[in-house]
């Protein structure tokens, strides 16, 4: 009789680019929204109890994004656990991975999120500079030529060892030195010359009852510098994803031979997963369809970044990506067979799906996530609700129509122009709408408002641009825009899919300018003066604008690399607070320095 080969399932749950979105609410008028943590937590519990195993990930892009978030680290202890992360070890997460946003706050809250958790944070391309060596280290010789991070082969580094054990359904972190940690079966500390990651270990290994043995590799778009502000990443090196993902997964492979390998990346798609067509300008921000195409080995590759809902199947690689605010959770489920005669477990049928919450309409938040977030809730809303000043009779500074706010200029924007202009003495100012939600400012206004319509927590650049410079971010931000066939002016496709990117889209002051959207592409600043005269190519003018936009964020190619006169520390949100508070009542006035035509 022919003996059946044993076979196994196991499943991973993950969650992407949350951005605070923990309780079942809209901040902007404390409405329900059916999204968030706490609702999925519910579809978390029910999935382990019929997978007890499973894998749980956050992907990343956790601690920033919504008021809730902003209070947490404003107002948070820093000698308590920030507290999602009390939300993440009571779910039993087994990892998370860095995202571009865990940075937007500064180490320190971020550090302290690290420290306080339960389970290890993975990224392996985000490693330590030299330059932020150990005392210890100081006195060191170095031979040959360094790289410009540190690795394995610098003696006496402190890093984190984290043991995953299934069956007793616990982690345990170990702090060691590298020159005392003892190699496993000849297994070399890591691959030659790679970076030592700045927040613990590169991957961990998960070892089920049945005795499969998954390795859970992270790693995050490497573009961080490009938009962070550099206090905020001091001391770190962003190495290129693809190829850290290329040298760990060859290193996993060959020493630690799992069964699966599970790549956990911070980053999208810069190709359709279909055709393997670009789809952006290729600059490394996101790599996930040259990672399946390049690199053997990868079993399943969960992504982010991009806000995108798929599944898909990319040169044998499982992909998945679960949208963002909580919108839904990832799923992807591995069968495998024993092989009779080596014993080794064999991946058989690999199956991804998404789990969205709008497919559950009845679904109720977990009851103990919400308890957990009930203090921090209820300090939240105090805190949103404090009134900061008032419109002047009857001026208006709502926003009714983010299209026609994009079209000419808006008091709303002349508004955010006049706060960057004051803080930092800025000839010119750029700015731009940075959610497609925001609804600028009523009659009364609130540290709610505030928080609505400025997300991010960008602080403000001034560059010194010449008048060359600024014709060419013009023809940049008019690239927003196409005719449609009845030659109306639509937004264009690219700046739609595969992600919304409205945010760079930039509107001006200082200078009077006209947009001219039949001209072709790089010929559409048909209008562009200062003070009523032409606006000299060769002046040296100075323009404030976001941190993000000033390291070129969007494709402004032409503002990294200039000379910086002003990086400010505050971010936008507290200069609005401080200008409202300062300007009572705020004046309205008339706008028409610029518009779009066809």
């Amino acid at each position: 009789m022919t003996r059946i080969p044993p076979t196994t399932n196991f499943d991973i749950l993950f969650t992407s680019d949350l951005h605070g979105a923990i309780r079942p609410i809209h901040y902007n008028t404390n409405a329900y929204r059916h999204s968030g943590l706490a609702l999925l937590a519910s579809l978390i519990r029910q999935e382990r109890e019929r997978s007890p195993e499973l894998l749980l990930v956050d992907n990343g892009d956790l601690l920033q994004g919504s008021p809730l978030a902003s209070y947490a680290a404003s107002h948070g202890s820093k000698e308590q656990t920030h507290p999602f992360i009390h939300v993440l070890s009571e779910l039993g997460y087994d990892a998370a991975v860095m995202g571009n946003h865990e940075f937007n706050y500064g180490q320190e809250l971020l550090r302290g999120a690290v420290q306080g958790s339960s389970f290890p944070w993975l990224s392996a391309n985000i490693v330590m500079k030299r330059e932020k060596q150990s005392s210890e280290l100081a006195h060191q010789e170095l031979h040959g030529d360094q790289p410009a991070y540190m690795t394995y082969q610098d003696e006496s580094i402190v890093v984190h060892t984290y043991q995953v054990d299934s069956s007793e359904n616990s982690n345990e972190a170990v702090s060691e030195r590298l020159d005392d940690k003892q190699p496993v079966a000849g297994l070399p500390l890591a691959p030659d010359g790679a970076g030592i990651p700045a927040f613990g270990e590169p991957y961990l290994v998960k070892t089920l009852s049945s005795g499969v043995k998954i390795a859970l590799l992270g790693a995050t778009t490497h573009y961080i510098p490009n938009w962070e502000h550099p206090k905020n990443i001091e001391g770190l090196h962003f190495l290129d994803a693809l190829d850290t993902i290329r040298t760990w997964v060859k290193y996993i492979r060959k020493y630690e031979q799992p069964d699966v390998l599970v790549v956990s990346y911070h980053g999208g798609f810069e190709c359709d997963p279909e055709t393997g067509e670009a789809t952006e300008r290729l600059t490394g921000e996101n790599q996930a369809y040259e990672i399946c195409r390049e690199i053997e080995g990868i079993d399943v590759l969960l992504t982010g970044h991009q806000h995108r809902q798929l599944t898909d199947e990319i040169h044998g690689v499982t992909v998945i990506q679960p949208g963002f605010n909580g919108s839904g959770l990832g799923h992807v489920s591995v069968q495998l067979q024993q092989s009779p005669d080596t014993g080794k477990w064999l991946v058989t049928e690999k199956k991804a799906k998404l789990l969205l919450l709008e497919d559950y309409p009845d679904l109720k938040p977990d009851p103990v996530v919400m308890k957990l977030t009930d203090e921090l809730e209820a300090s939240a809303q105090t805190w949103l609700d404090q009134p900061i000043g008032e419109v002047a009779g009857d001026g208006d500074l709502s926003i009714s129509s983010a299209t026609q706010l994009r079209l000419q200029a808006h008091p709303f924007i002349d508004f955010v122009h006049q706060v960057q202009i004051e803080a930092t003495g800025a000839q010119l100012s750029n700015t731009a709408m940075l959610s497609e939600e925001a609804r600028g400012f009523g009659n009364q206004i609130t540290v709610r408002d505030v928080l609505s319509n400025f997300i991010y927590p960008n602080t403000l650049t001034v560059l010194e641009l010449s008048g060359r410079d600024i014709r060419e971010a013009l023809e940049q931000t008019a690239r927003y825009f196409e005719l449609d066939t009845s030659g109306k002016v639509v937004v264009n496709p690219a700046y739609m899919q595969p992600k919304p990117q409205h945010y760079n889209y930039d509107m001006w002051a200082g200078i009077e300018y006209e947009l001219n959207i039949s001209q072709p592409v790089g010929n559409r600043v048909v209008k562009l003066e200062r003070e009523g005269k032409p606006l000299g190519m060769d002046e040296k003018y100075s323009v404030v604008m976001n941190s993000y936009r000033a390291a070129g964020g969007g494709d402004y190619a032409m503002y990294p690399g200039k000379k910086v006169l002003h990086e400010g520390a505050t971010d936008m949100a507290a200069l609005v607070e401080d200008f409202i508070r300062r300007h009572q009542p705020l004046q309205v006035g008339e706008v028409h320095n610029w518009k779009v035509t066809n």
